[in-house]
């Protein structure tokens, strides 16, 4: 019998949700949220698993990089629901599913914020693991290289003429579901967390003056 996988990315501005069962997409809703991903997820979330009725064996998240506020909200739903309806829940990258016609492999660039960016190369589905931080000459350099480039950024970095695309929940569930078990289960054994482009940024209060 086929699995059946909800499947959440809520690492843009541009939140998805779907529930795939084998081949079919049973349900699917997309939502538009700045700020407010916790206010909008929770109505399709619902719907969501209605859709899956008792046949739910896991929950997939995309993990990023983007929002570390949505990623966060995603991986607490995530986390909520399969301890409800004990079934498994996974992370995986949000950059293997875009929302469009892409080829089995291609580039990426995206913002990483004070003034650098990353550079990333998805293969058949996998983010490979030499994703780079760079500055703006080196980012507009490598992209100049290559024929097709995705960003997953609202505003394309620098500029650039690059091809724009969101992540698709339903894609990731299917990533997923075409996994070999023996690596499925050691991706379900790893705990649920974002993908950090950098260590956190930390502002230190200032001393007071003497």
């Amino acid at each position: 019998m086929p699995t059946t996988l909800l499947a959440l990315d809520l690492s843009t501005a541009h939140g998805s949700i779907a529930v795939v069962r084998g081949d079919d997409v049973l349900f699917r809703s997309t939502f538009q949220s700045e700020r407010s991903h916790n206010a909008q997820v929770f109505a399709p979330l619902r719907e969501a698993l209605a859709a899956a009725g008792n046949e739910l064996t896991g929950i997939v998240i995309g993990n990023g990089p983007g929002s570390y506020t949505g990623v966060r909200i995603a991986i607490a739903a995530a986390q909520g629901i399969a301890l409800s309806r004990n079934v498994w829940c996974v992370g995986w990258s949000s950059l293997t599913a875009p929302d469009l016609d892409a080829p089995a492999s291609y580039n990426i660039i995206g913002d990483a914020r004070r003034q650098s960016f990353y550079l990333a190369r998805v293969e058949n589905g996998r983010l490979l693991p030499d994703l780079e931080i760079v500055s703006a000459e080196i980012a507009r350099e490598r992209t100049a290289d290559c024929e097709i480039v995705y960003t997953f950024d609202a505003k394309c970095p620098l500029g650039l003429s690059l091809r724009s695309a969101k992540p698709d929940a339903a894609k990731l569930a299917k990533i997923v579901q075409s996994l070999p078990a023996d690596e499925l289960a050691a991706l379900i054994a790893q705990p649920l967390i974002p993908h950090y482009l950098a260590e956190a940024f930390i502002t230190l209060p200032k001393r007071p003056t003497p």
